[in-house]
């Protein structure tokens, strides 16, 4: 992956591109609704350092090839190859992504990033920490991590941490994808543009120079409303709900709530891992108060002990490779999750583990 002068230099996997006063930086795996790989974050890594103190470039773009989504965040198959050994050890692959998701957001200039279509997981990473995030009618953005009996990272909590009311504990534990107008509400995007507006906000970014990430508006036109928040007419109850250190109560409320919403959020928690939705409940309240490199240096320490942990590879193989939708979680219940085991997953990891730095 190279850029030789000014001109585009393409691999199959991201194209990266200096087009009049634009830093252009593609994700080109439609058919993987452009899931990240190593190459793809090392690529993003070494544009965003080769055009950091470049005159030329005056703003970076982010977005996604294909008609799907930004990013369905990263390539799970790679990371379940490399927990069985057969691809790059998941360690390593998360701190350079979490890397990446640093230099994004102290970057220098501005840098706009499309969430159109799916932004999950890694999809967010690469998108949420940038200086102008626009979502469009078919932004799904989320962090889905507990699915698969993870918990979210890529700084992901650092923003939902900072949603409104509990709207980001629901979305942290749920993994609920969230439309343009909820984004918008919950912090995680700046701007609705329709999709068929992208274009003309590309050639502008081409020719202009954005001194100040809040210039963009004046290159587009943001005045259409989007769709309708859908989480909007349920935030009495998830601001009821979801108080507190403890999923088992979330879930008892939820549960017992009049709202069928509440009642059916509550079923779908009790399906979900227990370890991964107490970590998770945990690992949001902690970020609320640190910086986003201390929760990228929180995210890989949660991470990798989710590696000696069985429900990751179990959700993993029942949600995406054979796809059975029945994971067997250990333990199966929220009560057998102690607070001490709990608490482990925070811990320093051992030196060799610990590579995270920005």
């Amino acid at each position: 992956l190279r850029t030789v002068g000014r001109m585009s230099v393409r691999t199959d996997e991201v194209l990266i591109r200096v087009e009049g006063r634009l830093g252009h930086i593609t994700l080109n795996r439609p058919e993987r609704i452009n899931a990240l790989t190593m190459e793809m974050i090392n690529g993003v890594r070494s544009a965003l350092a080769r055009w950091s103190d470049d005159p030329r470039v005056g703003q970076i773009l982010i977005d996604g090839a294909g008609e799907r989504g930004l990013c369905a965040g990263a390539d799970v198959r790679l990371l379940y190859e490399g927990i069985r050994g057969e691809a790059i050890a998941p360690p390593t692959f998360w701190a350079d992504e979490y890397r990446m998701n640093s230099a994004l957001s102290h970057f220098p200039k501005p840098i706009v990033a499309y969430m159109d279509g799916i932004t999950l997981g890694g999809g967010l990473g690469i998108s949420g920490h940038c200086s102008v995030r626009i979502v469009t009618e078919t932004s799904q953005v989320g962090m889905p991590e507990t699915a698969i009996g993870l918990s979210p990272d890529v700084g992901g909590l650092y923003l939902l941490s900072r949603a409104p009311g509990e709207l980001g504990t629901h979305a942290a534990l749920t993994g609920a994808r969230l439309g343009p107008a909820d984004a918008l509400s919950a912090g995680m995007a700046d701007w609705f543009l329709p999709a068929d507006g992208l274009a003309a906000l590309t050639e502008q970014l081409r020719a202009n120079e954005l001194a100040e990430p809040a210039d963009v508006a004046d290159l587009a036109d943001f005045g259409q409303r989007p769709p309708p928040a859908r989480l909007a007419p349920q935030r009495d109850w998830i601001h009821d709900c979801y108080p507190g250190d403890d999923v088992a109560k979330i879930v008892q409320r939820l549960l017992q709530h009049p709202d069928s919403d509440a009642r059916e959020t509550g079923e779908h928690l009790r399906t979900m891992a227990p370890t991964a939705l107490k970590v998770t409940l945990a690992a949001v309240r902690r970020a609320a108060s640190m910086t986003l490199d201390e929760v990228l240096a929180q995210d890989l320490r949660v991470s990798v002990r989710f590696l000696h942990h069985p429900d990751l590879a179990e959700g993993i193989r029942a949600k995406l490779i054979h796809r059975d939708g029945a994971p067997q979680w250990h333990p199966p219940r929220l009560d057998q999750v102690s607070d001490d085991q709990v608490e482990a997953f925070f811990a320093p990891l051992d030196p060799a583990d610990e590579l995270w730095s920005t």
